[in-house]
């Protein structure tokens, strides 16, 4: 996990960097950043030159080098790391970015957007790097988000204590500089369309609309209030956080007893946002090993030092209210419990289902051929909100709003190897986690890297064709 150094660190740490003739850095990089360069620009001082040197490849170095699993990548190719010496890239990246926004060095010059006029769907990870890689390439580049501000899963996904919303506002303030036009509180899909755009002039366009649809257990239960989803609980923190929504919206109240149900970061950062938002007790539970966690170790151990429990081998077979889980463990309602009542919200608009009481759990072991199985047996637990965790699913707003663009059975949208990235509708590309599934940050801008360079070979084929015919 990177750490804000101070200039007399951050000189330190790149002077302790070997410089390898074949870097093993950059090649465990994802967009392959030209990390021996920039970090030998500072530590000859030149600063404003490490921050040019990063901007080459990346569009949000202040935000990779906070939430990247730089331990998983960059750091983890260092030859210092075999003797636990490792240099800090990620520290380092994240003091020249934030270097470059207090002196407020711009090494990109504006788009003359004179190559061509690309729209954007989306503006997470993936539309972001697709926007700035275009602008760079002088193409005018307009940006469609239905949130209030851009920012995608960066802006109402991931949580404040790990990436600071202004960060994230200052990233996108550095694609305004280069030319990227935002507009926000528009639904692609049911307020304008495909061809809406086409019909615009845009020369293609760009679908950068992840998986907005959270998964969800198919058990009995799930009905009951204050069964979330872990996409909606983390964006309702994030409302309130700005202002935008009343503090009971987060659907949690100081403690509370909460269970998360999932393995990954967002995992995570759910249970360590109840922590902050006052709960008596969060548990992960997770139907197989530790071994099988998908989230980063760093995630995980900063979950458990919070006071974050895991209970590995665990799956939830049914949701129970607040009466079943009295009726089965014969205590009463606690004063709390009574004075919460069964309507949630006032009298107008309230919402009248039961509240979640508890869960139940199935056991489960590991089998000699590595099948997980359920030991037939069960125990009760009881919490006052579940949060599930268990992954995404792209939406189908766009997709069912226009023709031509062809979907897997999973629902994630198909694209061709060249031009890359491009969907079985001619124009209109696309990748990120809609088409390749939830990842990092830095793998949805490693193959959004490679669809902006395929929209750019696309628009000038087109207008050379254009003009040949004329």
């Amino acid at each position: 996990m990177s750490r804000k150094f101070t200039m007399e660190e951050a000189f330190a740490e790149a002077r302790r960097c070997l410089h390898c003739g074949i870097p093993g850095c950059r090649k465990g990089c994802p967009i392959e950043n030209n990390i021996p360069d920039f970090i030998r620009a500072l530590r000859e001082g030149n600063i404003g030159a490490a921050y040019e040197i990063i901007s080459i490849r990346s569009n949000l170095p202040a935000i990779c080098g906070r939430v990247c699993p730089h331990e998983k990548q960059c750091e983890a190719h260092c030859v210092l790391t075999r003797s636990k010496r490792g240099i800090q890239i990620g520290s380092l990246e994240m003091f020249v970015a934030d270097f470059a926004h207090q002196y407020g060095l711009k090494p990109v010059p504006k788009s003359t957007g004179e190559r061509g006029k690309v729209a954007v769907i989306g503006s997470g990870p993936a539309g972001l790097t697709v926007a700035g890689d275009l602008a760079k390439m002088n193409f005018d580049v307009t940006v469609y988000e239905k949130q209030s501000e851009p920012g995608g899963v960066l802006m109402f996904g991931i949580p404040d204590f790990r990436l600071s919303k202004d960060v994230v506002r200052r990233e996108i303030e550095q694609l305004r500089n280069i030319g990227v036009k935002f507009e926000c509180n528009v639904m692609a899909g049911p307020e304008i369309t495909v061809d809406d755009m086409f019909a615009r002039g845009f020369d293609a366009i760009f679908m950068g609309t992840g998986t907005a649809l959270p998964r969800t257990l198919d058990i009995p239960g799930q009905e009951l209030r204050n069964v979330l989803t872990a996409q909606y609980y983390l964006l309702m923190v994030q409302l309130v956080n700005s202002g935008m929504l009343d503090d009971k919206e987060t659907m949690l109240k100081e403690g509370d007893r909460v269970a998360v149900i999932g393995a990954g970061n967002v995992a995570m950062d759910a249970a360590r946002t109840a922590i902050r938002r006052g709960a008596k007790e969060v548990t992960i539970y997770f139907r197989r090993t530790e071994a099988e966690m998908t989230a980063f170790p760093s995630e995980i151990k900063a979950a458990e030092e919070e006071g974050v429990r895991i209970r590995y081998l665990s799956e939830p077979v049914k949701f129970l209210s607040r009466e079943e889980m009295q009726q089965i463990t014969g205590k009463a309602l606690t004063d709390k419990e009574e004075s919460g009542a069964d309507v949630f919200g006032g009298s107008e608009g309230a919402d009248i289902r039961k509240p979640v009481g508890g869960m139940l759990l199935r056991k489960l072991a590991k089998d000699e051929t590595g099948e997980f199985r359920p030991t037939g047996e069960e125990e009760y637990v009881v919490c006052d909100c579940v949060v599930q965790a268990i992954g995404n699913k792209p939406a189908a707003r766009i997709v069912s709003t226009t023709t031509g663009i062809q979907v897997d059975e999973r629902g994630f949208v198909i694209t061709r190897e060249r031009p890359y990235g491009m969907t079985t509708r001619a124009g209109v590309f696309s990748s990120g986690d809609v088409v390749h599934g939830p990842a990092t940050v830095v793998l949805a801008m490693k193959e959004s890297k490679k669809v902006a360079a395929g929209i750019a070979m696309y628009v000038d084929a087109k207008r050379l064709i254009s003009e040949c015919s004329l």
